[in-house]
């Protein structure tokens, strides 16, 4: 079993940044893939970024890419996701999540909700304008 947890959501202004961080314990997800999602209210949850810790390839949605980095501290078994040049459109809960098997192959599949199992309670980012 998989626990994620993360932390360091919070208001900030358009334009301004912040750093999300997971941390995840009961396994050392070495061989699969974590990600970040977000959901708006009324909104389905969508893939942010994402980082196959198999093979260290790294995938971002079009709407963040240039602007949010993720990133992994091994010996804590802790993602990040820095978040700068946020607009008000990036206002969501962020969840991070890990799948309930080993990814074996890389793509921006692993950008889909349904490839994941094990989910953390999720961070609200509030961007104002």
């Amino acid at each position: 079993q998989v626990q994620l947890v993360e932390s360091g959501g919070g208001l900030a202004q358009s334009g301004g940044s912040l750093r999300l961080s997971c941390a995840a314990s009961g396994l050392a997800l070495d061989d699969r893939a974590v990600g970040w999602f977000r959901q708006a209210p009324g909104k389905e949850r969508e893939g942010v970024s994402c980082i196959n810790n198999r093979d260290g390839s790294i995938y971002y949605a079009e709407k963040v890419k240039d602007r949010f980095t993720i990133s992994r501290d091994k010996a804590k078994n802790t993602w990040y996701l820095q978040m700068n040049d946020l607009k008000p459109e990036d206002t969501a809960i962020y969840y991070c999540g890990a799948p309930g098997i080993p990814t074996y192959y890389s793509g921006t599949y692993l950008l889909l909700a349904r490839e994941y199992k094990y989910w953390g309670q999720g961070a609200q980012v509030t961007v104002s304008s």
